[in-house]
């Protein structure tokens, strides 16, 4: 009985120091230790603060977690390991603030006092948490990183009284202005959002109730930059996502179109029939072109979203001609979901690098493609993505292929 009464000692501790969130729902915890924060940067301070702007458009090209470990640790991490002091300033070294941060591998909470990261969901949540942003939703869909600033009044409440809540917004204030700098140093851009639903923000990422998100700090290589070879402004390119006629996968038209937008890419949907036309999560797009009467000439990237619907286009000779013709001339390919299968039909994924849902893995690898599975992939011209929590990442593979010259 002893025994179990300290192994629920030990469990009770354990779920303390999980930065006050929920347990994971994708099994056991996955801990990444990150290397070592870099104390010796080229830029110095006085440029960063010059060079400091709000970034809102970010190319698809991922942050390294050397770069995630040095904004984590420029936010929150232990500078004076003697006495437990961090980065940013706190009234009475109270730290109530905790960082979590959004990637294309899912959602991790910082841990400062061994400078990890501590994976809280295997889920690639910054679609969601864009639609929780009341403005600049592209950039925190688009960016490579999404770090949330969360902070606990209440661990100011009892030394602080009324105070609390303004210490908390000033130690996130001194967090992000530290995030920010640091992107700076490291040649990546950056904006914050203020404007969300932390209600919405604390559910997407299973935040407990005493945890309030304050801040979301959108961080990447941004677009133009310089940050990707040989790119270029995609504004005037332009794309046709076709969907089916009904059931379409929402988040796959609409975040990949939000990345699309903010890389100033004009696009129209096309479909088998004309007007709205409901997704299978209710959402509602209007289709302004027949797909029999869609001219691959006057697009520079022709999309196929999926869904339960997307089945019709599976063996649609207008489909697969698109596909083929947009290969033949030399422009963007892309599809997602169920949809690369309509490109393995038309024969154009022979010999090429493409992922899919798991479903449709053995219908690619008979028509001749490399299926990888991974998230999202691009070999010349032909992107392919893996489905809805890809989708994000899958509109940036498309912007940047965009930005690069065709010829």
């Amino acid at each position: 009985m002893k025994r179990l009464t300290i192994l629920g000692i030990i469990l009770a501790c354990s779920v303390a120091l999980c930065m006050g969130q929920r347990r994971s729902r994708t099994g056991q915890q996955k801990i990444i230790q990150l290397t070592e924060p870099n104390l010796a940067g080229t830029v110095s301070f006085e440029q960063a603060v010059a060079k400091r702007r709000s970034v809102r458009q970010f190319s698809s090209e991922l942050l390294k977690r050397t770069q995630i470990g040095q904004l984590a640790w420029a936010g929150q991490g232990i500078t004076d390991p003697q006495r437990n002091l961090r980065a940013a300033p706190s009234a009475g070294e109270v730290y109530p603030i905790e960082l979590l941060f959004a990637t294309h591998e899912g959602l991790f909470a910082y841990r400062p006092a061994d400078h990890s990261l501590l994976e809280t969901s295997d889920q690639d949540i910054r679609v969601r948490l864009a639609a929780a942003a009341a403005s600049t939703r592209d950039s925190v869909a688009g960016a490579g990183c999404d770090i949330i600033v969360a902070g606990s009044s209440r661990k100011f409440a009892k030394r602080f009284g009324a105070k609390a809540r303004t210490y908390t917004y000033l130690e996130a204030g001194h967090v992000a202005q530290n995030i920010q700098l640091q992107a700076v140093c490291l040649g990546l851009g950056s904006v914050t959002v203020g404007d969300l639903d932390s209600a919405a923000v604390r559910k997407i990422c299973r935040l407990s109730r005493e945890l309030e998100p304050l801040y979301i700090i959108c961080v990447g290589h941004p677009i133009g930059g310089g940050a990707t070879e040989g790119q270029t402004d995609a504004g005037g390119k332009r794309a046709a996502f076709i969907i089916a006629s009904a059931n379409f996968r929402d988040e796959e038209l609409f975040a990949t179109k939000l990345v699309l937008d903010s890389a100033q890419v004009q696009t129209v949907v096309a479909s088998t029939r004309t007007g709205i036309i409901r997704g299978e999560r209710g959402g509602i797009a209007d289709a302004r072109v027949l797909v029999s009467q869609l001219r691959v000439d006057d697009y520079d990237a022709i999309i196929f979203v999926s869904g339960a619907g997307a089945v019709e286009y599976a063996a649609n000779p207008d489909a697969l001609n698109i596909a083929r013709e947009t290969v033949r001339k030399g422009k963007v390919l892309a599809a997602i979901g169920l949809a690369p299968t309509i490109l393995a039909n038309a024969g154009v994924l022979t010999g090429v690098r493409a992922t899919s849902y798991l479903s449709e893995r053995q219908r690619l690898m008979q028509a001749g493609a490399l299926y990888t599975g991974l998230p999202v992939e691009r070999e010349r011209l032909i992107i392919t993505a893996s489905g809805p929590t890809a989708s994000a990442q899958f509109g940036r593979a498309i912007a940047d292929a965009l930005t690069v010259s065709i010829r």
